[in-house]
């Protein structure tokens, strides 16, 4: 075996390992939280090292909090465990220390945490998606230093998913699960979840088709995969403030 070659099957190796490390402190925080007895506090925890770890994989563009979504017609979105929304362009609204509100045309991706992934949290979270993606975004002109303002920004859709410690199904995100997923409406559909003792899925593919995968890596296998798309999407519109002062005006 070459040098070369020895270098990248070791390269290949200390990646695997390192990131497999990040799972495994993960699971270990998760799982640790069996001992918080009301199942309100362990899900608060729990979702807060969820936000941690996207928090400390996306780039500064991107904030990470639990929120409500608002639109500019007042229509409010069930509350949401983890939101990934725009930091650079677009406030977030009526802060308090726990609790906030998103603009909808902010909003890049919402997930909802649960303790595993079954048709019920499934069929859950689609429905947490829906109250989501139902709302109405606005897009106006963006200024800029030529002639003409650049056109609207096409919206694009919403990235929804599901984090969990672990998957119900014995073969992961296979048949039963796909047939169970098919049974939501467009707009509950979810893109992408994730069981953090080992599988993941998404349809970031474009082709409508799952991309499966259970491995000791699925953790940051997950975060990349879902860096691609948030990239993929590019900036948030501009938002519509007027159409949000009009609702204020008597």
């Amino acid at each position: 075996m070459s040098n070369s070659h020895l270098s990248r099957m070791r390269g290949k190796e200390f990646l695997q390992r390192a990131f497999a490390s990040e799972q495994s402190c993960l699971l270990a925080k998760l799982r640790s939280s069996d001992r918080i007895i009301h199942d309100g506090d362990r899900g608060e925890v729990n979702e807060q090292y969820f936000i941690d770890v996207l928090r400390l994989y996306l780039p500064n563009r991107y904030t990470v909090h639990k929120a409500s979504i608002l639109d500019s017609e007042g229509q409010i979105s069930e509350s949401i465990d983890v939101v990934v929304h725009d930091r650079q362009y677009s406030p977030s609204l009526l802060d308090s220390e726990s609790h906030r509100y998103v603009p909808a045309e902010a909003v890049y991706a919402i997930f909802e945490c649960k303790p595993k992934i079954d048709k019920g949290y499934l069929e859950y979270a689609g429905k947490k998606a829906e109250s989501v993606r139902r709302l109405k975004r606005t897009s106006v002109p963006i200024p800029h230093a030529g002639a003409k303002p650049y056109p609207p920004k096409p919206l694009f859709p919403i990235i929804a998913g599901i984090l969990a410690i672990e998957v119900d199904w014995k073969e992961g995100f296979a048949e039963s699960f796909q047939k169970c997923h098919a049974e939501l409406t467009e707009l509950q559909k979810l893109d992408c979840g994730l069981a953090v003792d080992g599988h993941l899925f998404d349809t970031f593919s474009g082709d409508g088709m799952f991309t499966c995968c259970k491995t000791e890596n699925a953790l940051v296998y997950f975060l990349f995969r879902l860096l691609n798309q948030l990239q993929s999407l590019g900036t948030v519109p501009a938002i519509d403030w007027n159409a949000y002062a009009a609702q204020l005006s008597k």
